[in-house]
């Protein structure tokens, strides 16, 4: 079968994927393809987390990330604005066991110039003294998963982005230019950008792979009235974070020690990420999450568990020290003209863009 000629193939319909394919046809590429192997944009790992905005408070071990995570924010609120549900964030340093002190807190927060604020003597009394030493209210608003991809939608039509959905890229070849297989049939691509986060060692050589996947438990609760609205991260050592999940009109839980389940990389098995999570015996610890958290903030303890989701984390190895959580943008070793891309967070799409105009200015774009 002849392959299809495209300008640009984007590989993946999460939102870095989206938002990568958006910004190629607004910088003047043609024909601009976007695949998905699921049956709608966003639907994995954009929609299926804590949906937090990060403002950087969650990363004092990063400066790098914090302060990128910092200076993005607002532009993330103003382009997905019908996304954004704004919410009270509180930030608790626990007094044992903490990488970082509440002064050695509020010195970072003034470093990368995000706004901190004590807590009122209600807000502080939702927590236990004896376990936390300090508590802070953040700028930090979360996102409704279901509304950022409806505005996706709408934007990758206005744009003339062709989006096809239900379409796996199975291998890559360049023995006849760049093209990509599916079951569809072959598309030949001048660039091709590999977004498919947990996937994208499918379409790498094993010696490329830096990555460490996790399998990983969000609880789903309902807590007491006044937790409504209500953000609570407890750090940074013992770790929890209780936030508002706009789409399921619930909170979710996630918990340093019983949020993973499984930790591997590619070394130790060749099976797609999401077969080993498909196999995995789904045994929630959202009750055990539950319990550590109310040590912390007692209140959650009459709350209700409604669900629990499970999704595959990627991360590279190299960050598994100062949890930083930087862009991957890298050339293919056997593809030339094709990248894979692996997003730190969700509100950091904005530090790809350099890297794609260095793209486009190596074609003449």
């Amino acid at each position: 079968m002849t392959p299809e000629p495209v300008d640009a193939l984007v590989i993946g319909g999460g939102l870095y994927g989206c938002w990568i394919a958006l910004f190629l046809r607004r910088a003047g590429l043609g024909r601009v393809v976007l695949v998905e192997r699921e049956a709608a944009i966003c639907t994995r790992a954009s929609f299926w987390n804590q949906a937090r905005i990060h403002n950087g408070y969650h990363y004092p071990r990063s400066f790098t990330t914090a302060f990128r995570s910092r200076v993005n924010l607002p532009r993330f609120v103003a382009d997905f604005p019908n996304a954004i549900v704004d919410v009270t964030s509180l930030y608790a340093i626990a007094r044992t066991g903490s990488k970082v002190t509440p002064e050695g807190f509020v010195r970072f927060c003034g470093d990368i110039g995000a706004r901190i604020e004590p807590a009122t003597q209600e807000q502080a009394g939702l927590f236990s003294p004896r376990l936390v030493a300090g508590v802070f209210v953040a700028e930090e608003p979360v996102f409704d998963a279901h509304h950022l991809a409806d505005q996706l939608r709408a934007a990758l039509r206005a744009e003339g982005v062709e989006v096809r959905l239900g379409t796996e890229v199975t291998e890559l070849t360049s023995a006849q230019g760049l093209v990509a297989h599916t079951a569809q049939g072959p598309i030949r691509a001048r660039r091709v950008f590999n977004c498919t986060y947990a996937g994208l060692d499918a379409l790498r050589p094993a010696s490329a792979s830096d990555l460490k996947y996790e399998a990983a438990e969000l609880a789903l609760i309902e807590p007491p009235e006044e937790f409504e609205g209500l953000g609570i991260t407890v750090m940074d050592g013992p770790f929890f974070s209780l936030l508002p999940f706009p789409p399921r009109g619930l909170h979710s839980l996630s918990h340093v020690r019983y949020t993973p389940h499984m930790e591997w990389t590619r070394q130790d098995t060749d099976r797609s990420p999401y077969a080993v999570l498909d196999a995995l015996p789904r045994t929630p610890r959202a009750p055990a999450m539950l319990r550590d958290a109310a040590r912390y903030v007692p209140a959650l303890g009459s709350s209700r568990i409604v669900d629990s989701f499970f999704e595959v984390k990627a991360i590279r190895a190299a960050n598994e020290v100062d949890d930083g959580r930087p862009i991957l943008f890298e050339p293919h070793p056997g593809h030339p003209g094709c990248f894979s891309v692996l997003g730190g967070k969700l509100d950091t799409i904005y530090d790809v863009e350099e890297a794609l105009r260095r793209v486009l200015a190596e074609d003449g774009g």
